[in-house]
């Protein structure tokens, strides 16, 4: 079940006509889907299979894929002597040794040394049927991280409701508050302005109507709706079986937003307090999110 961490690693082998193909996946964290894919040479042809492969398992993160081949012609090459060659050698070298009367006997090492005599040939491939052998190796890791990466992934879920459910408590904290801290910034203004116009004659209804409108450009009703409601699709997002990475990240960006903007409209020591702790723990939750997929 989602959601799943970015990072595991899973190992798969399967063996197919005699040869075992290993299959090895690591993956971290990246913001987009970044693979990279090792594979014997002979078989590079089937690297966009390997990445289809990938991507049906994988939505983001840098996913490593590492296969190799062991047993009998494991890399694809046959090694083949040039008998002809070898014979030519050969009697050079005795040529040499009998002219120069040289006492030294000509020997495989030496030989083995010249140029062309032993050559690599690419054996004709099926890569279709290898391909049999591959994604059944292929299939196996990618289970094996999956369970890794799921693994981890709940333990990120309930940290990440937890850390929710502490965020959720400071915004009701606020939330209580803002009746009185609302009616303390209407007193404040009115005797603001009840000093400031000392001696001055104003109509009451006016002075009242005036104060409500500064004091009403403090509320911040507007963006603790606004947070609830992005907590709640947070909550949401945790239990969907979809790839929640992304969307998470977005919607921290938009509790920052609405936090910046309520601190800016409540001018109150208490409530500057508790803005830190959520900006703190929004940095803390973003960092965990930073690890889902």
């Amino acid at each position: 079940m989602r959601p799943r961490s970015m990072t595991g690693f899973g190992r798969g082998e399967a063996v197919f006509e005699g040869r075992t193909w290993i299959a090895e996946v690591r993956t971290v964290n990246h913001r987009f889907l970044d693979l990279r894919i090792i594979l014997p040479r002979p078989y590079a042809a089937l690297e966009d299979r390997v990445r289809s492969a990938a991507a049906s398992h994988h939505d983001r993160g840098r996913v490593e894929i590492s296969l190799q081949l062991q047993g009998e012609e494991a890399g694809g090459l046959l090694l083949a002597v040039n008998m002809d060659l070898a014979r030519q050698y050969h009697r050079c070298l005795r040529q040499l040794n009998d002219e120069l009367v040289l006492d030294d006997k000509v020997r495989l090492a030496d030989m083995l040394t010249l140029r062309d005599l032993v050559s690599q040939q690419e054996q004709d491939l099926d890569l279709d049927q290898e391909w049999q052998g591959i994604s059944a190796a292929l299939d196996r890791a990618f289970e094996e991280c999956r369970r890794m990466r799921e693994q981890e992934g709940r333990l990120l879920k309930e940290d990440l409701a937890k850390r929710l459910a502490g965020f959720a408590a400071t915004v009701g904290a606020i939330e209580q508050r803002l009746p009185e801290i609302l009616q303390q910034r209407q007193d404040e203004l009115k005797s603001r302005i009840t000093r400031l116009l000392d001696g001055v004659d104003l109509d009451p209804m006016r002075l009242a109507q005036e104060t409500a409108i500064i004091a009403d450009k403090c509320d911040v009703t507007e963006e603790l709706v606004r947070l609830r409601s992005h907590i709640s699709q947070f909550s949401g997002f945790l239990d969907s079986d979809e790839p929640v990475g992304r969307r998470l990240d977005f919607l921290l960006q938009e509790f920052l937003r609405e936090v910046n903007t309520l601190a800016s409209k409540i001018n109150n020591a208490g409530v500057a307090y508790l803005n830190v702790e959520m900006k703190n723990e929004i940095e803390k939750l973003r960092e965990q999110v930073q690890n889902l997929e």
